[in-house]
């Protein structure tokens, strides 16, 4: 990783991100588990997503992205 790009990086941070990453688990009655598992930022140039993921699902279920809330940006 160049110095560029780190510097870049950081700077998406400490902005928060453009979306939180969840693992959704499908649990009885149709009932999601839903668990935070990271953070994504949109690239400068809007062709695409720098993905942070702070633990990765081992099983089943799928990743999500969502607009953050108020309360999920002051998390990070």
């Amino acid at each position: 990783m160049t110095k560029n790009t780190a510097k870049a990086e950081q700077n998406d941070a400490a902005k928060g991100p453009d979306y939180i990453a969840f693992h959704v688990r499908e649990g009885e009655q149709g009932k999601g588990f839903w668990t935070r598992i990271g953070a994504a930022w949109k690239h400068k140039d809007g062709e695409g997503l720098n993905l942070q993921l702070d633990l990765v699902p081992v099983a089943g279920g799928r990743i999500v992205l969502r607009f953050p809330k108020d309360d999920d940006a002051q998390e990070k």
